[in-house]
């Protein structure tokens, strides 16, 4: 039940006291008697949860393997995704699998080479796939999704560039407004998540417990951790102890923060598998506070169900969302 819940329906809420559940089909904005212009079909970001135009809402998701060595920060509008996934790869160091829909940019990047997870993480959202190349078997998996695939190392048509100013091999960018043009056809994505209002989890129910940061460790190499902004209602992200910063000079930041704990799997030596079809604990943090459960994935092609300790579906606020893979060989500390 909960699965078609938040595959069928957006639960928006105009006030934390009055959620509204509202499907994604477009209605007419109310306008002022006597106004000439067209009404505006309003709808919800499927990744966000938010209000939006519904024909800017007419196109597919491109969700990128993203870089996070040293080298490769900052990061190209990383601030502008709508989901990122941080998942643990060799050395102990992690990558981001970022997906963009509501807010798209020019360029993204740096854009690195898939892992053998990606294909059970991007295969929900549909659309476009970007990476630039890796071993055979990995990208043979991610053809095999039902995903345009944009390959950098095969790609002869210009959608990937080099920038100069940036080092070899954290320097691959992608073109994300052509390579959106070139697949406007494709459908949005689905949603994936149950929304509510701006404090979802303030239902006693829930026993959210008040949270002021949240601190992961992935490895010795990867430790990051997010602190609460009352202020501007987001989770502020911070990189071993050094605040993490995009290419505009910005925090790093989420309105909605996933701490799921996740197995991983060595049949591939020393590349690491996130296993994400199972099942884990999930921590939900929104609003500085934040609930415990388990997160469920049925198969490769079904979203993240998050549910409470009570049975309740876990909820999340209209905004953005990283979802950090933390290994049970890692930790996971709150606090108050």
């Amino acid at each position: 039940m909960a699965l078609l819940a938040a595959s069928a329906l957006l639960l928006v809420g105009c006030s934390v006291d009055e959620p509204v559940v509202a499907t994604p089909t477009p209605t007419a904005e109310a306008r002022p008697i006597g106004e000439s212009a067209t009404p505006t079909a309003l709808a919800f970001a499927p990744l966000r949860g938010t209000r939006a135009d519904w024909a800017a809402m007419q196109h597919p998701s491109i969700a990128a393997k993203i870089d996070n060595h040293e080298e490769a920060r900052p990061q190209v509008a990383l601030n502008r995704t709508d989901i990122v996934f941080e998942e643990l790869v060799e050395g102990g160091l992690t990558r981001y699998l970022a997906v963009w829909h509501s807010d798209m940019p020019a360029q993204i990047g740096p854009v690195r080479s898939i892992r053998p997870m990606d294909p059970d993480i991007a295969t929900p959202f549909g659309g476009v796939i970007a990476y630039s190349g890796g071993q055979e078997m990995f990208v043979a998996m991610m053809q095999a999704t039902p995903l345009v695939n944009l390959v950098f190392d095969l790609d002869d048509t210009g959608l990937f560039s080099r920038a100069d100013e940036r080092p070899g091999p954290h320097d691959v960018i992608l073109d994300a407004a052509e390579a959106l043009s070139r697949n406007a056809a494709l459908p949005p994505p689905p949603v994936q998540f149950v929304y509510g209002g701006t404090d979802p989890l303030a239902d006693p129910a829930f026993k959210a417990a008040t949270t002021s940061s949240v601190s992961q460790v992935f490895s010795e190499e990867r430790y990051p951790s997010w602190s609460w902004d009352a202020a501007a209602s987001v989770w502020l992200r911070s990189q071993e102890g050094a605040p993490d910063l995009d290419d505009a000079g910005a925090q790093v930041r989420a309105v909605n923060l996933v701490t799921m704990r996740v197995d991983i799997d060595w049949q591939y030596g020393e590349v690491p598998k996130t296993v994400m079809v199972g099942t884990g604990e999930v921590w939900v943090s929104v609003n500085g506070r934040t609930a415990h459960g388990t997160w469920a994935k049925s198969a490769r092609e079904a979203p993240i169900v998050f549910t409470a300790d009570n049975g309740e579906a876990l909820t999340l606020a209209p905004g953005n969302t990283w979802i950090e893979l933390v290994p049970t060989t890692g930790s996971v500390a709150f606090a108050p």
